[in-house]
């Protein structure tokens, strides 16, 4: 009676897979052949029936408890096989679908020949997308609704919270605190940039009032605006701490100053006899992992006690400087340098005056004010870390590049800043050479100099490519997680929500939690990979 049953699922099953998969396929497209269609439904029904009555005949055996006998009985038993095994039931259910589909389909009257057509394309077009758009839905989709349901949940993800995680986040002082913001007005940075900004409009106002307008806005003034942002931004994120501003931090200064040398460097680059080997240079960091490199640089910061010899790079160097003083003689050596360095800008600056270009004078003075300062510190009270002891004994005072809040996060940002400048580099280098030279020829007949030419032509052609570079960069700096985990581990005020995300949930287990900030993270990095996408769609 089991094999009959068997049997008779079989049947079920293969009837139904058949007259859907060869009936149908032979009604609307006419990939197999009628005669085919019909052998293949005929075979179908006779493997489903034998598959099904050898399914039937093998047999379940239970110990049964008190006795040394097994109880042995069919795996289909009959026609209780729904109840005992819910997965028969599914197939059985699945079978019916698949039939009466096949049914619908086979009665059906055939498509004329456009209609066909239409279809075999989109069979085509499903041959190809469908195991992509399968992977897509199994690796990305799929794991971005659990996470946002798990978000949603307690800790242990079974105690619905609703939105009290994402609460959490940005109420919690460890992930934004904004008691500091008093300070932002007493730095020294929101000064130094208030300075620049003063610098930036006292030289537009000064090229507006000779050329008979109110203001005129050359590259050097907005080089020396963006200076001055650059430093109020650092002095607004170093007051107000927390993960969220730490990210933000990372994305505002990673990126520009990522994006600026890159260009720097392109532009350098290319006037360069040896244009391969210093790009090559330039981008060799993006060939090291994130933790490599990470390493790399928890090496050159790395702080040995006083009394010891530093093996960090710029710790030793910190501290042979401090050795120079005027009494070693040493020290009158550094100053002559600078001093002939001083006096080369200065005469590159009164240049630029007379000239009447005032990216080479003001650049030339900008530089010239740093020399100046260590001029000054070797004369007087020293440059470096070191100082004498009672027994006139040099001290070693280093520094703790990686331990001193909040400037810590800069030096960790230089980590990720080297890395990323040479694919900045590459792209604008590649951008810069595809600027028509018609353009660039019609600007130099004209009378454009270079430097002219550079902010007049190039640069307003290479803007959406610079944009797709930000862009790309904003995306990898919201999710930066390697070298913080492997130089700090969000220690000392360092921490990100990345690493953050990833104590919550491999370390303290707080599902929810954690999933909330991948959550934010992800909302964070949607509207920048948007804008990206838009832009190159209008740019196709």
């Amino acid at each position: 009676m089991a094999a009959l049953w068997g049997a008779f699922l079989g049947i079920v099953i293969s009837v139904g897979a058949s007259a859907a998969v060869f009936w149908g396929t032979h009604r609307l497209f006419g990939l197999v052949e009628r005669r085919w269609a019909v052998v293949a439904a005929v075979a179908g029904v006779l493997v489903g029936a034998g598959a099904g009555a050898v399914a039937a005949g093998l047999r379940r055996c239970v110990a049964v408890e008190g006795s040394r006998n097994d109880e042995c009985t069919p795996l289909l038993d009959g026609p209780s096989f729904g109840w005992i095994n819910p997965t028969l039931m599914w197939i059985v259910i699945g079978a019916a679908v698949f039939g009466l589909a096949g049914a619908a389909v086979g009665v059906k009257r055939s498509p004329a020949g456009d209609r066909i057509a239409t279809l075999q394309g989109r069979l085509r077009a499903l041959t190809f997308v469908g195991p992509a758009m399968l992977f897509v839905a199994l690796g990305l989709i799929v794991p971005l609704l659990r996470t946002i349901y798990l978000s949603l949940f307690d800790k242990a993800g079974e105690s619905f919270r609703g939105l009290a995680n994402y609460g959490e986040i940005f109420t919690n002082a460890q992930s934004v605190d904004l008691s500091g913001w008093a300070g932002i007005f007493g730095s020294r940075l929101f000064w130094g940039s208030l300075i620049l900004f003063a610098i930036a409009t006292l030289i537009a106002m000064s090229r507006g009032r000779s050329r008979g307008v109110r203001a005129d806005v050359s590259a050097s003034t907005v080089g020396i605006g963006l200076g001055g942002g650059l430093l109020l931004s650092f002095a607004v994120f170093a007051n107000l701490r927390g993960t969220v501003m730490n990210n933000l931090w990372w994305v505002v200064a990673v990126t520009f100053l990522s994006t600026a040398l890159g260009l720097l460097a392109a532009v350098i680059a290319d006037r360069t006899k040896r244009e391969s080997f210093a790009k090559s240079l330039i981008f060799l960091p993006m060939a090291i992992s994130f933790v490599g490199a990470g390493i790399i640089w928890r090496f050159m910061y790395i702080a040995r006690p006083p009394q010891k010899s530093q093996t960090g790079l710029l710790n030793a160097i910190w501290v042979w400087l401090g050795t120079l003083r005027p009494s070693s003689g040493g020290a009158w050596t550094a100053v002559a340098v600078l001093a002939a360095v001083t006096v080369l800008l200065t005469a590159l600056c009164a240049f630029g005056v007379r000239r009447r270009q005032s990216a080479i004078a003001v650049g030339s003075a900008v530089a010239a004010i740093p020399l100046l300062w260590l001029i000054y510190r070797f004369l007087g009270p020293g440059v470096g870390g070191s100082a004498l002891g009672p027994n006139d004994e040099p001290i070693a005072g280093t520094i703790l590049f990686v331990q001193e809040s909040p400037f810590n996060n800069v030096w960790l940002m230089v980590v990720l800043i080297w890395i990323q400048t040479g694919f900045a580099m590459v792209i604008l280098s590649a951008a810069i050479k595809a600027v028509p030279a018609d353009l660039i020829e019609a600007a130099r007949v004209d009378g454009a100099d270079e430097r002219q030419v550079f902010f007049g032509v190039t640069l307003p052609t290479i803007v959406p490519t610079i944009t797709v570079v930000m862009t790309a960069m904003i995306v990898l700096v919201m999710k930066v997680f390697d070298i913080v985990r492997v130089m700090t581990n969000g220690n000392f005020g360092t921490q990100v929500i990345a690493n953050e995300m990833w104590q919550r949930s491999f370390t303290e287990f707080n599902l929810g939690l954690g999933s909330a900030l991948a959550v934010v993270l992800f909302l964070g990095v949607v509207p920048v990979m948007g804008l990206n996408i838009r832009r190159m769609q209008r740019g196709e």
